[in-house]
């Protein structure tokens, strides 16, 4: 299969130049950045319960907004930048966020905190086609390592957002969500650098780069049928990853009677793993193949889910460690995987993957809290608790080399 768009092309001169560490841990701070942000969207989901008397299902629906805001925009922005690169639209992605964010601070209704939400959703769909796309170009070829870094910076900055949110907001209200605008205005510089590198390439190697084969021989039914494949699998994984993103802290709270700030910090040991998880999934893929990664990061879960929902605090906190270790390392392999099966169509598969990812994962928290509401959070816990299970869908996946 041939592919024809010349930004998302690895010319031999790339691969020669070697890794652009400069670019690559620039562009992985930023998504550190950009997700610290997010992170503290949903940190304040317990301050917004009170605040506002919200139930569940209107939690859910916060999170749905944001991500499927996401969900739609990524892949359209990744398309279209595949045909007519954008390099300087990078910056204006924190410039959303950070409008989002003094909205949140100053909301004073529901609809507001929608639309602040809405405001998010809309910087990180600027955001991760192109970013994702520099970190493959400056990989010098190593794209698990590359894109395992960007994600990582990504899981480091949700990660701290929790603490951040329990050690700036809780203790000071609402209002203090502002204090985030500097970590905004920090990511602009970034990205503006970025963008620079990302011309400057632009104008060194794009007309030079030929018709990019893929490496497989696989033909556009198989194509398909592996998509489907990965669709599903990002169904199980970003599912239930919802339900411990929006509803972990609420889980502990009400079935351990924790505070509201230690639940942050529990919230920080999984959030910590998966970051360690995510780095680790590239690397490894690289060596073994994404399709190995891709099924056993997925159904090596399954036992720790099971286990989770029946076990005391102590067990539930440590249990979330393996769990993110190893849940959190499919997402990297699981765009290299894609982006070797359509090697020309990195933006758009960039963008509809992270797209994909937001939306289920904002349906998915939408879904389970009306069922938060009409059972009860340990309900929604045992019954994600089988999602894993799907990962033995990954044997379906063809060989890509």
């Amino acid at each position: 299969m041939t592919a024809t768009t010349a930004p998302s092309q690895q010319t031999q001169a790339q691969q020669a130049q070697g890794t652009v560490f400069t670019v690559l841990f620039a562009v992985a701070l930023c998504h550190g950045i950009n997700d610290t942000m997010q992170a503290v969207l949903l940190s304040v989901y317990p301050l917004l319960r009170d605040n506002y008397a919200l139930t569940f299902a209107q939690i859910g629906m916060i999170t749905l907004v944001f991500q499927v805001t996401a969900s739609i925009l990524q892949p359209v922005v990744g398309t279209f930048t595949d045909k007519y690169p954008l390099p300087y639209a990078m910056p204006l992605a924190p410039l959303c966020t950070l409008a989002g964010l003094l909205l949140l601070a100053f909301a004073h209704s529901y609809p507001a905190i929608l639309l602040a939400a809405g405001m998010i959703g809309i910087g990180s769909s600027i955001f991760h086609p192109d970013a994702s796309r520099v970190a493959r170009l400056s990989s010098g070829g190593r794209f698990g390592f590359a894109q395992s870094t960007f994600q990582v910076g990504g899981n480091v900055g949700t990660a701290i957002g929790p603490l951040l949110a329990a050690a700036i907001v809780l203790p000071r209200g609402q209002g203090a969500i502002s204090w985030f605008a500097i970590f905004a205005v920090a990511a602009f510089l970034l990205l503006s650098y970025v963008g620079r590198w990302y011309a400057g390439w632009l104008r060194e190697h794009a007309r030079k780069a030929a018709a990019k084969v893929a490496a497989h021989s696989l033909s556009s039914g198989q194509i398909t049928g592996a998509l489907v494949v990965l669709l599903l699998l990002m169904f199980s994984k970003f599912v239930y990853t919802s339900s411990l993103h929006s509803y972990y802290s609420f889980y502990l709270i009400d079935h351990f009677k924790v505070t509201p700030q230690d639940a942050q910090i529990y919230l920080f040991v999984l959030f910590g793993a998966m970051a360690v998880g995510t780095f680790a999934g590239g690397p490894i893929g690289d060596r073994i193949g994404t399709k190995a990664v891709i099924w056993m990061s997925i159904l090596g879960a399954l036992p720790f889910t099971l286990a989770l929902p029946y076990t005391n605090l102590f067990w539930t906190v440590a249990l979330t460690v393996p769990i993110g270790l190893i849940i959190s390392s499919a997402f990297s392999a699981m765009v290299v995987y894609a982006q070797e099966l359509l090697p020309g169509r990195i933006g758009m598969i960039s963008g509809l993957f992270f797209g994909l990812a937001f939306g289920m994962a904002g349906l998915g928290a939408a879904a389970l809290g009306i069922v938060a509401d009409h059972t009860s959070i340990d309900f929604v816990f045992r019954i994600c608790a089988f999602l894993p299970a799907l990962g033995l869908l990954a044997f379906l996946l063809p060989r890509t080399r």
